[in-house]
């Protein structure tokens, strides 16, 4: 075992869990505190994009096409570097980077990545003040290390009553 694994082994990694197709506020706000952690604890950075077929993997497997497969995997990929950029402008620096594109259910696969003991897993949250979902059922019954929720940044309380007082009609003129 190298150095480098002794290490991981040891204090673990920080684990990033970005997804979504929508490039949500709560990816891009967990993978900017998964970073923060990752760089005051000295720790590896893992960013995991987990993806699936567009119409799921049982009806993917009905009528496999590897073209298809190829194409939405590059799609996640495109995903993973914008969040990149839109978060640091690129890969950060001053703490390592590894990033990650695994096929399979969120849950699971965040899971299997983050399996050793002194990982820590970091996920986003939308919104509420509960983290709810298939993803975080997943989590709370198989995350092996500390989970770390991070909620997406809410829109500012002056645009949100402003937003509020918004007509219809002024929206459409």
């Amino acid at each position: 075992m190298g150095t480098e694994e002794a290490m991981d082994g040891m204090d673990g990694r920080v684990v990033v869990g970005v997804g979504g197709a929508d490039g949500s506020g709560a990816g891009l706000a967990a993978l900017r505190a998964g970073a923060r952690v990752a760089r005051r604890d000295g720790r590896r950075l893992v960013v995991v994009l987990a993806w699936e077929p567009p119409e799921g993997e049982a009806l993917y497997l009905r009528r496999p096409d590897p073209e298809w497969a190829r194409h939405w995997e590059r799609d996640a990929w495109g995903r993973l570097d914008a969040a990149f950029g839109a978060v640091f402008g690129g890969v950060p620096v001053g703490v390592e980077v590894e990033r990650r594109v695994v096929r399979g259910p969120a849950g699971r696969v965040l899971c299997g990545v983050a399996c050793r003991p002194g990982d820590v897993l970091v996920v986003g949250a939308r919104g509420g003040r509960r983290w709810r979902g298939r993803v975080r059922r997943y989590v709370d019954a198989h995350a092996v290390g500390a989970v770390l929720v991070v909620r997406s940044p809410g829109a500012p309380r002056a645009m949100r009553r402003a937003l509020r007082r918004v007509s219809v009609a002024a929206l459409s003129a």
